[in-house]
């Protein structure tokens, strides 16, 4: 692999010609001093890993003895606690404290939720922990018990109304717990626009709100009048709604009812599905489609 030297560091070319041309470039921070910055870090925090590393060794070797010398013994829980005090495995909680470091990204200090760390080099990884993020709310209610079966609502090989109206009513409730309106419903939401940088909705009525918060609206694309998507924020997690208005239901259903008809969610608007199914992590967006026009 063919190397570049740095402020004394030895870095991969391909590591190098990343950060320097493509991850540094607009943040306003000079090449020459990240990679000497980057070195000073190094050459401080280095040893005290290595440090930090040889005891975890330590401790390792010492558990890894003590199960050997017990071995076909029963296993004696009080006593492997007391051991693992001694060894300084286990200690005492200390009291409270507070972190004082300035400038940590909001996706670490402020926003609850677990990093995907995947290879930069690799793009479907990157991908799929990115869509690992996303997940269809129309998907998760119909398909969970978080509907309930009862009273005809019941999961089945084919598209159930009852059930569809259920998970269509949930949604849009959780819209209204989450990104209220000023006035009125989601649930009598009949068309989203983006006026002078925010968000408009126009109600069955014909009448015109905007959201309690206002700063809740964190973007559109599309068209402002009609856009694609609305994106929404709630306690740093985002709300996508997902507008397809080419879909032969958004064309011939009348706008009140647009979000009730007889078709499957999944069918009827166009829900963006993961490409992971496993479980999300805490920071965790939802999307939500919908027909509005």
């Amino acid at each position: 692999m063919h190397r570049v030297h740095a402020a004394g560091l030895t870095i991969a070319a391909t590591l190098h010609d990343f950060v320097t041309t493509e991850a540094i470039p607009g943040t306003g921070i000079d090449p020459a001093g990240f990679w000497s910055g980057f070195a000073a870090l190094l050459q401080e925090l280095g040893p005290r890993c290595a440090a930090a590393l040889a005891k975890r060794d330590s401790l390792q070797a010492a558990i890894d003895a003590w199960h050997k010398e017990r071995r076909g013994k029963p296993f004696d829980q009080t006593a492997y606690m007391n051991f693992l005090r001694e060894i300084g495995y286990l200690v005492d909680e200390p009291a409270d404290f507070s972190v004082a470091t300035q400038n940590v990204d909001p996706e670490i200090a402020a926003i609850a939720g677990p990093q995907l760390v995947v290879p930069v080099t690799n793009a479907r990884y990157a991908l799929n922990a990115a869509n690992a993020r996303w997940g269809s709310l129309y998907d998760a209610l119909y398909g969970t018990d978080a509907i309930s079966d009862d009273d005809g609502a019941a999961r089945g090989s084919g598209f159930n109304k009852i059930r569809g109206d259920r998970v269509v009513a949930k949604a849009r409730a959780i819209l209204d717990a989450s990104v209220p309106l000023a006035a009125g419903s989601h649930a009598d939401a009949t068309a989203y626009a983006c006026v002078n940088g925010k968000l408009r909705v126009t109600l069955g009525d014909g009448s015109f709100t905007g959201l309690k918060q206002p700063a809740a609206f964190a973007g559109y694309l599309g068209d402002p009048a009609q856009p694609s998507a609305v994106l929404l924020k709630h306690h740093g997690l985002h709300i996508e709604l997902l507008i397809d208005r080419a879909h032969p239901m958004a064309r011939s259903i009348p706008p009140a009812s647009r979000m009730s008809s007889s078709r499957p969610p999944s069918r009827q608007f166009r829900i963006a599905r993961t490409r992971s199914r496993r479980s999300m992590p805490r920071t965790r967006f939802w999307r939500i489609a919908t027909g509005s026009a």
